[in-house]
C-alpha cells in the first residue's frame, strides 16, 4: 500500500513513528510538506502536485495539518478526496474539529457531557456571559487556539471582564466556560482509532497551572478510564466523523465533560505513557479501510 501524509515537520515524532509503523509492515509512506502542495484545477481531473510535479498515486492519505494552516491543508486534502484518495480523517470532520464552536454544538445536539459554555460578541455581554456559565470563576479561550495557547482563567467578576474586553477589542473570536474546580488541574485524553479506544491517559498539569498540556510542561501516566468515559470518547469521535482522535475529558461531578476533539492528535505522549503501538495500530486501520473512491465526502462541503 502507498501512503501519503500531509504534513509540515517530518521530523515530529508522530511523524516518524507512523512512517516506521507503515514500513515495517511492508507499505510505502511518504511525508509531503503540505505547504509545497498545490493544486491544479480542471474538469473531470482533480490533481495535486508536489513541488511542481503531478504527485504519484496514492492508496490513502493521512492528513496531519497544523492548525496554522488549516484553511490550506483543508483545500489540498479535499483535492486528495476528489481524486478518490482514501482519507484517514476526512476534510469536513477535520474542519469541525477546528472549529472549537461547531464542535461543541454538535456534541451538544446529540446530548454528549460537556462544560457550560457561552458565545457573544459584544463585549458589552461580558458580565452575562459570565453568569451564564455559573462564573467566576471562568474559563476564556480563543475559539483558534491550540495547545493551550490563548486558555485562561478569569478567576473574579472584573478579570474575566478584562479579558473579554481586551480579547474581543482585538477582533478576536472567543468561548466563556465553567470552570471544572473538582478535576484538580487534570484531564483525560482517549484515543479513538476506528469506533474504539485503543488508549488513555491522565494529564497532569505542572505546579500553578490549570492547564495539563503536556508542551505546557504537563506530565502523562496511564490510566483506566470508566465505561462511561469509553462511551463518551467514542460517541464524540463518531459524531464529529473522524476515524482517529484525541477526545479530551474531565471529570466533572455531573460526569465526564469533553474540552476538546482533536484530529490531529500527538502521539508520543499517550504511548510513552501506555507502552503501546499507536502508530501501528492507525496503519493497521488504514490497511483494512482503505478502498480508493469511498471517501463520503469526495470534496463538497
Amino acid at each position: 500500500m502507498k501512503i501519503a501524509m500531509l504534513a509540515r515537520n517530518a521530523n515530529l515524532y508522530s511523524h516518524r513513528r507512523l512512517k516506521e509503523a507503515a514500513e515495517a509492515r511492508g507499505h510505502t509512506l511518504d511525508i509531503l510538506n503540505t505547504l509545497r502542495c498545490t493544486v491544479h484545477i480542471a474538469s473531470h481531473r482533480p490533481q495535486v502536485f508536489y513541488n511542481g510535479a503531478p504527485i504519484q498515486a496514492y492508496d490513502a492519505v493521512i492528513p496531519r495539518i497544523g492548525a496554522s494552516i488549516t484553511n490550506y491543508g483543508l483545500a489540498i486534502l479535499r483535492q486528495f478526496e476528489m481524486a478518490g484518495i482514501w482519507s484517514l480523517n476526512e476534510s469536513v470532520a477535520i474542519g469541525r474539529s477546528r472549529d472549537k464552536l461547531r464542535s461543541l454544538q454538535i456534541l451538544a445536539k446529540h446530548g454528549l457531557g460537556l462544560p457550560l459554555t457561552a458565545y457573544a460578541n459584544d463585549p458589552k455581554q461580558a458580565e452575562e456571559i459570565i453568569r451564564a456559565v455559573k462564573g467566576p470563576p471562568v474559563v476564556i479561550k480563543l475559539i483558534e487556539g491550540t495547545q493551550g495557547i490563548g486558555v485562561v482563567l478569569a478567576e473574579t467578576m472584573s478579570s474575566a471582564k478584562s479579558v473579554i474586553e481586551a480579547f474581543r477589542g482585538a477582533n478576536v473570536n472567543i468561548l466563556v466556560q465553567e470552570f471544572i474546580k473538582e478535576a484538580g488541574g487534570t484531564d483525560i485524553r482517549a484515543l479513538v482509532v476506528g469506533g474504539k479506544v485503543v488508549a488513555a491517559m491522565k494529564r497532569t498539569g505542572a505546579a500553578d497551572e490549570f492547564r495539563s498540556n503536556l508542551h505546557r510542561g504537563g506530565r502523562a501516566e496511564v490510566i483506566k478510564i470508566t465505561p462511561e468515559e469509553r462511551s463518551t470518547a467514542v460517541r464524540a469521535a463518531k459524531r464529529m466523523g473522524l476515524n482517529v482522535c484525541g477526545v479530551d475529558m474531565l471529570r466533572s461531578n455531573h460526569g465526564p465533560v469533553i474540552m476538546e476533539v482533536n484530529s490531529s492528535p500527538g502521539l508520543e505522549g499517550i504511548e510513552s505513557a501506555t507502552g503501546k503501538d499507536i502508530a501501528g495500530q492507525i496503519i493497521d486501520f488504514i490497511a483494512a479501510n482503505a478502498k480508493g473512491g469511498t471517501t463520503k465526502t469526495k470534496g463538497r462541503g
